[in-house]
């Protein structure tokens, strides 16, 4: 009866490591803990579904054992894993288990997803007591997408279930609150789920900042905008990772963005407030890559001629004797100092 009365008032926690948003490929962890106490538990782990009634269902993970130790890791995390998970722990014979444990959402970002949201307006912050509508756009077919949603408050949800309408692959939320803050996806029938964007709604002043993640070379524009103001010249400081990095202007831009400028943003205004922070993702340019490859493989083989001439010369050097290696080294010389007198007298790039 101890084992039930301790098990029975136990709560298992689920957090996330590093962070809950993830770029496909990254590795995410899932830590399930018990507090009342921290031995001879076994743990579980189940994604959680909401059915067309809204009923809330939990299906176990299928390679549930890797989460023995209270981490469950997934080392490469792919489109398929964007979700809303929960765990439990139980233990004793026979064994008796934690309630619930709160749900966590992971989205991950794909890198090239089939799927885009469209946002619009297109900024991830938006004022209250507004309208704005996200869509799903598929290349091929735009038919059987629908917009699926996650907020603190709500928990997981069909985006048109309180304060929206779902048209097609069309979600608009006619008057916007606090509560319509939380993570949007578009999810087929099947259920893959795509685009994952996070939507924040606050009252005074918001950053205007791109939807989806930035390319390395592109430029960056941030705009700060008050809710009671219509003036274009609105001057407000810019923040990074809280740190003030430019101050009193009407805009920021970032001209050439590079990995080292990703990070949270927000921005102040000197009589309205400040504006809740946006992470800004950048992902890395595949075509600047491929470019420095490129050159990179051209100076080799630019080079590869030489190198193979003298290769060759001094492997027959070893092979020759006496009178020949005196010639054949006087020959060598004159190879490499005309092959200097070539690359001196080659212009400049």
């Amino acid at each position: 009866m101890s084992d039930f009365s301790i098990s029975d008032k136990a709560q298992a926690v689920l957090s996330v490591s590093p962070q809950t948003w993830v770029t496909e490929g990254d590795p995410v962890t899932l830590i399930c803990e018990v507090y009342s106490s921290s031995t001879g538990w076994t743990f579980s782990w189940f994604t959680e579904t909401v059915s067309s009634d809204y009923r809330y269902r939990y299906e176990l993970l299928s390679d549930s054992s890797r989460g023995a130790g209270g981490n469950y890791t997934v080392s490469s995390a792919a489109l398929k894993h964007t979700g809303v998970y929960v765990c439990r722990a139980g233990r004793g014979k026979p064994v008796y288990n934690t309630t619930i444990s709160n749900s966590q959402l992971i989205w991950v970002t794909g890198v090239s997803p089939p799927v885009s949201l469209i946002v619009s307006p297109s900024r991830t912050q938006h004022f209250t007591s507004v309208s704005f509508s996200l869509s799903c756009e598929d290349q091929s077919n735009s038919n059987g997408w629908t917009v699926r949603r996650y907020t603190d408050i709500w928990g997981l949800e069909d985006c048109s279930s309180l304060s929206g309408s779902q048209t097609g692959s069309t979600c608009t939320i006619r008057s916007t609150t606090p509560y319509d803050t939380g993570v949007y996806w578009c999810q087929s029938e099947s259920g893959e789920k795509h685009h994952p964007v996070n939507i924040t709604v606050h009252f005074g002043v918001i950053l205007e900042s791109p939807v989806h993640p930035v390319t390395e070379g592109e430029t960056l524009t941030l705009c700060c905008l008050h809710q009671n103001t219509t003036s274009l010249n609105l001057r407000a400081d810019f923040y990074k990772d809280g740190s003030l990095i430019q101050s009193q202007t009407t805009e920021m831009i970032i001209s050439t963005v590079s990995k080292s400028h990703e990070g949270f943003y927000s921005c102040k205004h000197p009589d309205g407030g400040e504006s809740p922070k946006s992470w800004i993702s950048v992902t890395v340019s595949h075509s600047g890559y491929l470019i420095s490859v490129l050159h990179t493989l051209s100076s080799v083989l630019a080079v590869s001629p030489y190198l193979l001439v003298t290769v060759v010369l001094i492997f027959k050097c070893c092979r020759m004797r006496g009178k020949y290696l005196s010639d054949l080294l006087h020959y060598i010389y004159y190879i490499q100092l005309n092959t200097k007198l070539v690359i001196m007298r080659k212009p400049p790039c």
